[in-house]
C-alpha cells in the first residue's frame, strides 16, 4: 500500500506506551521528519485526526477494540502498513506493596495480572503507572519505561513481546469508488 504523504502519526498516551515507541520506530525507519500525537485512546484520536490523507492512526494487533474501530470506520479509516517490532519490558510494578491486591492495567496485558490481585482496566500501560503512583491501586500492569518514569518498583519483568503494529491512514474515499479499485485488485 501506498503511504505517501503520512507524516502524522497518532495513537495512544500519555508518554510510555509501547504505541508511542512504535510510531516514532515507524517514522524513523522511513525516514520521515513527522510528528507523534499521542491521545487518551485511539477511538478518541481517530475523532480528532483530519481526513486529509497527511495523518494516520498507529494500533496494535492486540488492541482490544481494533477490529471494531477498523470496520466502523472503512470510510475513511485503511490500513496501510503494518510490522513487528519488540515491546518495552512489560512489568508488573508497584509503589510499595510487594504483593499488590489492586492492579491497574490495559485491557490487552489483562492476563499479567496475578490472580490473587483485582484488575482495573484503564486506558493505556502509561495510564496504569499514572494510576499507580497516585495511590488509586496498589500495583499495575506497565512498561519499563512508565515504571521508571513514574517512580515505580518492578516486582515482576515479563520480558518484551514481539509485537505486530499497524498504521492506518486517514483519508476520506468515495465508498462506491472505493469498492471498484478494490474490486479491480483482486482479479
Amino acid at each position: 500500500m501506498n503511504t505517501h504523504g503520512i507524516r502524522y502519526l497518532h495513537t495512544l498516551g500519555p508518554h510510555g506506551t509501547n504505541l508511542e515507541s512504535a510510531a516514532h520506530e515507524w517514522l524513523r525507519r522511513r525516514g520521515i521528519d513527522g510528528e507523534v500525537a499521542l491521545h487518551a485512546s485511539l477511538e478518541t484520536a481517530l475523532e480528532a485526526v483530519p481526513d486529509d490523507g497527511e495523518h494516520a492512526l498507529v494500533a496494535c494487533a492486540v488492541y482490544p477494540a481494533l477490529h471494531t474501530l477498523t470496520f466502523g470506520n472503512l470510510h475513511r479509516l485503511h490500513m496501510v502498513d503494518s510490522f513487528v517490532m519488540p515491546t518495552h519490558n512489560m512489568v508488573l510494578a508497584s509503589a510499595g506493596a510487594a504483593a499488590p491486591r489492586s492492579v491497574s492495567t490495559h485491557p490487552a496485558p489483562v492476563g499479567l495480572v496475578p490472580e490473587s490481585a483485582e484488575a482495573r482496566l484503564v486506558l493505556s500501560n502509561s495510564q496504569a503507572a499514572i494510576d499507580c503512583a497516585a495511590g488509586l491501586t496498589e500495583g499495575c500492569v506497565t512498561t519499563v519505561v512508565a515504571a521508571e518514569r513514574h517512580g515505580l518498583r518492578v516486582l515482576r519483568d515479563f520480558g518484551s513481546v514481539p509485537m505486530v503494529f499497524t498504521i492506518h491512514q486517514v483519508r476520506a474515499v468515495n465508498v462506491a469508488d472505493d469498492r471498484l479499485e478494490s474490486a479491480g485488485a483482486w482479479r
